[in-house]
């Protein structure tokens, strides 16, 4: 199977709509390309670049940019052209696979994100762009939740915002950074919002405003990598059942962060 093949049954997945003016579209490489193996990742970092080549991938499907912008448009700057040297020298075909995972149903991110926190309750799904709630059998103070989706999603460190020990029933799921996390943060229907990135002087502070006036509001941030990785790992469990004659497997980017501890 070419790799293009491949990218376009992943993208057939998503709901009809207009998809002319994607990023998931091949960044490097032969579309052509035969696959016998697929790397799938967050971001296509140097490491991940390089130990995709040393096991021998034909192709590497990431969900975010390589280039730092969201379109992945090339500058000539050091730096970019370094890490473009690196891609092109590793034979590697690159492809961004962002857009159309949010356009499934379910939202494959949020699917993957639910499936690996292991969180008895019911799932709602709505037309909120990367939206959906989770309603939860039995409540979860915020601590509580940021403990359990740490220890089960492996993210170091989750910052908590507005409410810290209130039990909990409603869990809204806005992975990354989309729009609408403040709408859904001031709506009356959310109580824990999770995303991956937030404005601290208007989400951060708005949650903690919502606390200390007596209200069960909580913003968790779960880092950008640690609030989708498990959506890539969903991913490529699904290659995995679309073909088993590819051998898919996940490559951690790791955090973008390091810490103190």
């Amino acid at each position: 199977m070419k790799a293009i093949e491949l990218m376009n049954e992943l993208f057939a997945l998503a709901k009809p709509g207009e998809y002319q003016n994607t990023c998931d579209t091949c960044k490097a490489g032969d579309p052509e390309r035969e696959v016998k193996k697929a790397a799938l990742s967050m971001f296509a970092t140097p490491d991940v670049v390089r130990q995709a080549k040393e096991w021998g991938a034909d192709l590497l499907i990431v969900h975010e940019p390589t280039y730092y912008n969201h379109m992945d448009v090339h500058h000539d700057e050091k730096i970019e052209n370094e890490k473009r040297k690196l891609i092109e020298e590793s034979g590697i075909t690159l492809y961004r696979y962002h857009d159309h995972p949010h356009q499934t149903d379910p939202d494959q991110i949020a699917a993957g994100q639910l499936r690996n926190m292991g969180l008895k309750g019911t799932v709602e799904y709505t037309d909120v762009f990367d939206l959906v709630r989770l309603h939860l059998d039995e409540p979860l103070t915020p601590l509580q939740l940021a403990q359990i989706i740490e220890e089960r999603l492996g993210i170091k460190h989750i910052r908590i915002c507005g409410t810290r020990d209130l039990p909990c029933t409603v869990v809204s799921g806005m992975f990354g950074t989309p729009g609408g996390v403040f709408e859904e943060l001031k709506s009356e229907k959310s109580e824990i919002v999770l995303t991956g990135e937030a404005c601290e002087w208007a989400l951060g502070e708005y949650a903690r405003d919502c606390a200390q006036l007596g209200h069960k509001k909580a913003l968790l941030i779960m880092g950008h990598i640690g609030s989708e990785r498990d959506g890539m790992k969903y991913i490529t469990d699904l290659v995995k059942e679309m073909h088993p004659e590819i051998e898919a497997q996940y490559f951690e980017c790791g955090e973008v962060y390091t810490y103190t501890d």
